[in-house]
């Protein structure tokens, strides 16, 4: 019985360690006030990292698996001022068409999911996954060959389709 119970204190412990594990990788959890030290210690190195006028943007992007894109704005002063989690309907109505570029599109989604090209338009279509109420969405941006972002589409994210492991 104490065998047992030794190793059901061991499977207890490696759970919480992996759970507080987990906790450590969300950016959510991050404190304001947080150092850019303090946050790639917790966090790790961030998927971009982008000069805003008064201080910078570290970016842990959870594309092309996940639905996820976090932006830490840290101040001046090197700390953490602002946390957005901006991979929702709401957020991505501030996309300005005709205003927003590549560059625009990178610092506050990150890199997209899929970039494609199809023969109906002249650019490239970036393709970013995210998640509402309803399930899974995405955002396309249609961006001309100057890389104006001129067109967002937001669709359902397809889903494979279960009837097919029902042909054979």
């Amino acid at each position: 019985m104490g065998g047992r119970l030794r190793a059901a204190a061991r499977a207890i412990g490696l759970g919480l360690v992996v759970f507080l594990a987990g906790c450590s990788l969300m950016p959510e959890r991050v404190p304001l006030g947080a150092t850019r030290a303090e946050i790639e210690s917790r966090l790790g190195k961030p998927t971009g990292v982008y000069a805003l006028a008064d201080g910078t943007r570290l970016q842990y992007s959870r594309q092309p698996a996940g639905q996820q894109v976090y932006n830490l704005d840290l101040g001046a002063d090197g700390r953490l001022r602002q946390l957005e989690q901006v991979m929702d309907g709401g957020w991505l109505q501030r996309i300005e068409v005709d205003r927003w570029t590549r560059e625009t599109a990178l610092m506050n989604l990150g890199r997209p999911a899929l970039i494609e090209r199809v023969a109906s338009w002249s650019g490239d279509i970036w393709t970013y996954r995210f998640l509402e109420a309803t399930g899974s969405r995405q955002v396309h941006l249609q961006l001309d060959g100057a890389g104006v972002v001129r067109r967002v589409v937001l669709t359902d994210e397809p889903l494979p389709d279960d009837r097919a492991d029902f042909a054979h």
